[in-house]
């Protein structure tokens, strides 16, 4: 597995769908360590007097979606709900919501989008929001903030190739509402790969002040991490993605091209991070290509997947394994 050295622009770095099960697809192994390694030299350290959930089960925590929207903002924080936030972030938020949320005309209460605002470069066109899409791995540049760019965005790439069987009943223009037309994305900006990582961090503190504090302090770990490791990954913070009493949350998106790497083409979502979990997860996940399960909260795969729950599944057959180390059987699942 090669990595080129790390870029950091201007010193910061570059809701949801069902899923069914069609025919059977082969097997695929990834692999696990039960607990994450201690850190190997000197690191920050969690603040002590922040109130984070150590005792509730941590594994499944992760609401499922089929694509996650990360919003390009270039700021680090937002006010409680990002839909409010003044200027170019909420209204986008609006504007899209308006298509894809209750009472849009594409609503799809099977197909579950995940809209997050980050602190990732902003587009440098005035009225225009670059997002990026997890785990469909593609960077859309320069969207328009118009009703049209709005119904585009979704139609091209976020409804539904196949609709759930409880929409049977519908009618044929409302069938068509609710399903993907990639052809229309060529009236957008042309979609670009996302070929390197993406370190996702809950900085939300307009949310609750424990990622608010937490997050900054983590995106500083990441960096030094991988800068020291020469590992080429976008590092930035994010708006709320749920479970602020897990702060630190996590998401580390590896893109398919990754070679070496069997979890690539994932997102794998972790909590209860802090400074001295960074270079075991960096270690584990990025470099190794295993999940670490005690931080574990779920994930999702490029064939609709859901880690979670596949890694509950194996871990309680596992159970007892000595070195705390073993294979996940992840049997992949047709994204919708």
């Amino acid at each position: 597995m090669s990595f080129a050295r790390i870029s950091l622009a201007n010193g910061v770095p570059r809701t949801l769908r069902s899923f069914s099960t069609t025919r059977s697809r082969p097997q695929s192994l990834i692999a696990y360590t039960q607990r994450c390694p201690a850190p190997t030299c000197e690191c920050a350290s969690t603040p002590p007097d922040l109130d984070i959930d150590r005792k509730s089960p941590l594994l499944n925590t992760m609401a499922s979606y089929s694509e996650h929207v990360v919003l390009c903002t270039g700021q680090g924080d937002w006010v409680s709900n990002i839909e409010q936030e003044e200027g170019e972030t909420g209204g986008f938020v609006k504007g899209l919501k308006g298509v894809i949320g209750k009472g849009g005309v594409g609503f799809d209460p099977f197909n579950n989008i995940l809209i997050t605002a980050s602190s990732l470069p902003k587009s440098e066109k005035p009225g225009a929001t670059t997002a990026l899409l997890f785990p469909s791995f593609k960077r859309i540049p320069h969207i328009p903030h118009t009703p049209d760019a709005f119904s585009i965005f979704a139609t091209a790439y976020l409804k539904t190739r196949t609709l759930h069987l409880m929409h049977a009943g519908l009618s044929t223009e409302q069938k068509d509402a609710l399903l993907r037309d990639e052809s229309v994305a060529t009236q957008l900006s042309p979609a670009e790969p996302i070929t390197k990582p993406t370190i996702l961090i809950c900085g939300h503190g307009g949310r609750d002040q424990r990622c608010g504090i937490l997050g900054p302090i983590l995106q500083t770990s990441f960096r030094q991490e991988l800068q020291r490791r020469s590992i080429d990954a976008d590092v930035g913070l994010i708006s709320h993605i749920g479970g602020h009493k897990y702060a630190g949350n996590v998401i580390m998106y590896i893109p398919p091209n990754i070679e070496g790497n069997k979890l690539a083409g994932s997102g794998i979502w972790y909590g209860r991070i802090g400074p001295e979990n960074v270079e075991g997860v960096v270690e584990e996940t990025l470099v190794k290509g295993r999940v670490v399960a005690e931080l574990l909260r779920g994930g999702v795969t490029q064939n609709g997947g859901n880690i979670g729950r596949m890694v509950e599944a194996q871990l309680e057959k596992d159970r007892g394994n000595e070195d705390g180390e073993g294979e996940l059987r992840i049997k992949a699942r047709a994204r919708r």
